[in-house]
């Protein structure tokens, strides 16, 4: 539910941001999403930590496509690479960090996790203060395209808000091919649950979560400065070797200490794709159009990630159990979309 919510919003938020600005979409997906913490720190029942988890993932819609299209606005093509690879390795350090104080804090608190989601609540709240110190770039305004050939036509009250022209063919290629692959790519707490099940314990699945995002991190910036460099297909299919990688690998292994280099090797997918993605879109459009694009592209694959959950999980205690069967299959499925795109190359930019 939360995915799907936040799936559908993306769309909207990052079309809206084309016309109305960035800055207002990210401060107020930020706010929600410490509103969503609180909900979720606050709950005794499980319908409470819901309702939090879905306002959170609300704020996530809200803010991640204007976001995105705000960091492509302020550079160059040839350079977005590297911004999405800086920038998804700053977001996931975050990410190690705040799993590493929740394990401390856990540790000190007797195993209370209660006491550990309101800690969350203070980097979430210190996050909304700091959009205050982001600068937006001023786009011009579109104008009707009669107006724009004809000086002498002005643009009163009583003119229609000129439509906004479609998305180039190959950003709408990308989008659809992008969420085609997401739909075997099912959320990775299924990943940390198949771990609990293994036998780790609360303390090592969170522990490894952490490790997890090490990984993710490390890779993220030279992933996005290749694909400055290298057809950003074929970047984005090393991801998907990652994935292949961890998933089938999961699904066989059956020693503690594999799966945790299996998980840090699917790390380098997340790190990889995740950036590499959005500037491949980005770069596929003008600036008045990253917005949309971002927003479908990211639409799309949530909307997939959703599916990809309901039918992982529905098929996860089929044949040995653990969730085998899906991985295997998500598995199979990344390695043969990670072939299509290397030999695809630089005709998908």
């Amino acid at each position: 539910i939360a995915e799907g919510v936040a799936a559908l919003i993306k769309y909207i938020s990052g079309r809206t941001s084309d016309r109305v600005g960035r800055k207002p979409a990210v401060a107020t997906g930020y706010g929600l999403a410490a509103v969503g913490k609180i909900i979720i720190a606050a709950a005794t029942v499980w319908p409470g930590v819901l309702a939090g988890r879905v306002v959170d993932r609300v704020g996530k819609g809200i803010r991640g496509a204007p976001r995105d299209a705000l960091l492509a606005d302020g550079v160059a093509t040839t350079s977005m690479g590297k911004v999405f690879g800086f920038h998804r390795a700053a977001d996931t350090l975050g990410a190690v960090i705040g799993p590493l104080i929740g394990l401390a804090v856990l540790a000190a608190a007797s195993g209370n996790i209660q006491v550990a989601l309101w800690v969350a609540v203070i980097p979430a709240l210190i996050s909304v203060a700091l959009v205050s110190l982001t600068v937006e770039k001023r786009r011009p305004k579109r104008r009707d395209v009669a107006s724009s050939a004809d000086p002498s036509v002005a643009t009163t009250a009583a003119t229609p808000r000129p439509k906004a022209p479609p998305l180039p063919p190959r950003v709408r290629l990308i989008a659809g091919l992008l969420a085609v692959i997401a739909l075997v790519n099912f959320p990775d707490a299924l990943l940390l649950l198949h771990l609990n099940e293994q036998g780790f314990s609360t303390m090592s699945v969170v522990a490894t979560y952490a490790l997890f995002n090490l990984a993710n991190a490390a890779i993220a910036f030279p992933a996005g400065a290749l694909s400055d460099r290298w057809p950003r297909a074929r970047v984005y299919a090393l991801g998907l070797i990652c994935f292949a990688i961890g998933y089938i690998g999961l699904a066989v292994a059956d020693t503690g200490w594999i799966s945790v280099l299996l998980l840090l090797v699917y790390g380098g997918f997340a790190g990889i794709t995740d950036g590499v993605g959005k500037a491949w879109i980005s770069s596929l459009c003008p600036p008045d159009q990253r917005g949309h694009a971002q927003g479908l592209m990211q639409g799309l694959t949530g909307g997939a990630i959703l599916l990809a959950g309901i039918w992982a999980g529905l098929a996860w205690t089929s044949g040995s159990g653990l969730g085998t069967v899906p991985m295997m299959i998500a598995g199979i499925v990344s390695a043969l979309a990670a072939i299509g795109l290397l030999m695809a190359g630089r005709r998908l930019g």
